[in-house]
């Protein structure tokens, strides 16, 4: 029998490297992004690992799943930091985006 790709490999990939480029999207976009591309990636394991000998691309396979779960690292640590910045600098500074307004409370949380 003919070797075959593994199905979703490509679609997987192109997650994985959405949700690390859409992070700035306060990271839920991308943490949904990278959270389907782990389970396609899960499901795609399954099908390899049922008949190894049927498919080629299992490496590009490991491969969009380390970088679905570097995308998935990426988005916690952003809303990570920015929930620190609510409760650091306060919700109506980081609203009003003043920066000067920004910088000032920055200023005085380090000298502190």
């Amino acid at each position: 029998m003919e070797q075959q790709k593994l199905p979703n490999v490509t679609i997987i990939l192109v997650l994985g490297i959405a949700s690390i480029l859409l992070c700035w999207c306060y990271g839920i976009l991308g943490i949904i992004l990278s959270i389907v591309a782990l389970i396609l990636a899960m499901n795609t394991a399954k099908i390899y690992k049922e008949n190894p000998e049927d498919y080629t691309n299992y490496s590009t396979l490991k491969t969009a799943k380390i970088v679905a779960i570097i995308g998935l690292v990426i988005n916690v640590l952003f809303i990570l930091f920015i929930v620190w910045m609510i409760v650091t600098i306060g919700w109506d500074v980081v609203m009003s985006q003043d920066q000067e307004l920004i910088q000032e409370r920055m200023n005085d949380l380090l000298n502190q």
